[in-house]
């Protein structure tokens, strides 16, 4: 076998092993209830519950639900990577493994129907605030304003 040969079938061993090796498929799962609540990811507009979408690194995330008739819900969440994406196991898990790796993690959670505030909540409310705007004192004037 000539040597040019013998160095094509290297590479082409080696291209071949490169095309399989494997890579980690991290996806979120968000879900509500009830569904069809519209969600952002890190402010970022992703879809309407149930949803699914591909996520790029472990660390915190703030999930933001919103739907008609329901209380908005926000809430950060810490994704924790699994036990292969440490250190020095990540390069065989993400490079090296023949199979793909799937990482599928669901986020479920429930709305809550919106508070009701009685009229006379509200009013002591803004009495509230109005006496606390009153104590400040005098607003300044603009700062193009002419003298008085």
């Amino acid at each position: 076998m000539s040597r040019w040969l013998r160095s094509s079938a290297g590479f082409l061993a080696l291209a071949a092993l490169a095309g399989l090796s494997g890579c980690v498929d991290r996806r979120f799962v968000i879900e509500s209830d009830p569904p069809g609540a519209i969600v952002y990811v890190n402010n970022k507009y992703v879809g309407a519950t149930p949803v699914d979408l591909p996520f790029q690194y472990y660390g915190k995330y703030r999930f933001t639900f919103v739907a008609d008739g329901y209380e908005t819900l926000t809430v950060d969440e810490s994704i924790r990577p699994p036990w292969y994406e440490y250190f020095p196991l990540e390069f065989i898990s993400e490079n090296l493994w023949p199979l793909p790796v799937s990482d599928l993690r669901n986020i479920h959670k429930p709305l809550q129907p919106p508070a009701i505030v009685s009229p006379d909540e509200i009013r002591a409310r803004a009495e509230q605030l109005r006496a606390q705007g009153q104590s400040i004192g005098v607003p300044l004037p603009p700062p193009n304003a002419p003298p008085p």
